[in-house]
């Protein structure tokens, strides 16, 4: 059979639309193949009562990188969305980040030397090195923030109890002793308006697309299709599990339009106790400031119910688990593929890394440099 493509590309996330982008921009013919029905990856936002709807969870995009902030500005006009999370917990609303705010509403602060003084008094609870995870928030931010605004939280996300889990999880904590609620510090940060998928459908245009494609099924038939294939799926699947199977933590949605204009009042609330079954909610017309595209307000809203699920095989994978077991079987399994002299393995399940979407870009690129 005739190759008929310089690349197949499996995944029309950002790693495999921004390579199909760069290489038919340098004249390669590309084929890009995708098991959903739809473009994008976990990008993927869908129109719904004129709400663009993060479908895998909130995606809020920011860089420090001015190259990467450059490339997704050519495909789409980015708002000034700042990420402000709130905490509810047990009815009490709390900023996110730890700021000026949050200490004033938990201690009655006011000056941010106070607060520095009350953080440093509870962080002395711990003396010597955290052998665990409350002991480490503790350590860094005292037991009256760990207790409301992280434990729960955590507990809730990893499914076991902080004292069960390594100190390591929690390097350090937002603790900010200004009133900003701007929960990174990057210096660019915005969501395409129109959504992520009127972006990706800009990088795709003009490329072949083929969706409902289960590339690992027919493998052979789709690789004599191309002269190098671009692999942004599970490394593990693409070797047949033969190693094992790598782990991820995973999250499942419940979403609803309801008849309302406004729910919460905010695009993220994290419910930082034990009791709600939830870790957050996500009210979608907020990422664009509650209007459609012609500016008009939007009379409904549509939610997403956020909960963190015990990750099995079949499940959608979200984020690698970068324990020893895991990031020992990642390494076999990447010593196989560099071995595939033809294809390039890329993006967060491709080389099994929890990659922001700025670096999944920045990766990306980096890779185009060298190959294209």
């Amino acid at each position: 059979m005739k190759t008929m493509y310089a690349y197949l590309i499996v995944g029309s996330g950002l790693y495999g639309s921004i390579f199909a982008r760069e290489a038919t921009g340098k004249g390669y013919k590309c084929l890009v193949v995708d098991k959903r029905e739809h473009v994008g990856g976990n990008v993927y936002t869908e129109r719904v009562e004129g709400i663009n709807v993060h479908k895998y969870g909130a995606h809020i995009f920011h860089t420090n990188n001015k190259r990467v902030w450059d490339y997704v500005n050519r495909f789409a006009v980015f708002n000034r969305f700042t990420n402000s999370p709130v905490a509810s917990y047990k009815g009490e609303l709390y900023s996110l980040p730890f700021n000026m705010y949050t200490f004033n509403k938990m201690w009655g602060v006011v000056t941010p030397e106070e607060a520095e003084r009350k953080i440093e008094e509870q962080r002395r609870e711990i003396v010597g090195e955290p052998r665990n995870l409350e002991e480490q928030a503790i350590s860094l931010v005292g037991r009256d923030i760990y207790e409301k605004l992280i434990k729960g939280y955590t507990e809730k996300q990893w499914g076991r109890e902080c004292r069960d889990l390594p100190s390591f999880i929690i390097k350090r904590l937002p603790v900010r002793l200004t009133f900003d609620n701007n929960y990174f510090n990057a210096l660019y940060q915005g969501i395409p308006v129109g959504g992520y998928t009127k972006m990706i459908e800009r990088i795709l245009e003009g490329i072949e697309v083929k969706l409902g494609v289960d590339y690992l099924e027919n493998k052979e038939k789709w690789d004599r299709m191309a002269r190098k294939v671009v692999y942004t799926g599970p490394i593990d699947a693409y070797f047949g599990y033969s190693l094992g199977t790598l782990e991820y933590r995973s999250v499942r949605f419940e979403t609803e339009t309801l008849d309302i204009p406004n729910y919460q009042g905010n695009a993220a609330v994290n419910y930082t106790d034990r009791d709600t079954p939830w870790t957050r909610i996500i009210e979608h017309k907020w990422f664009e400031f509650g209007k459609d595209e012609d500016g008009n307000d939007i009379p409904k809203t549509v939610i997403s119910r956020e909960y963190s699920s015990e990750w099995k095989p079949g499940d959608e994978p979200y984020y690698p688990v970068n324990d020893e077991r895991n990031s020992g079987l990642y390494k076999k399994y990447k010593a196989l593929a560099d071995r595939e002299e033809n294809v390039i393995f890329g993006g967060r399940l491709g080389e099994y890394k929890y990659y922001d979407m700025d670096a999944v870009i920045a990766s990306v690129l980096e890779k185009c440099d060298e190959t294209l």
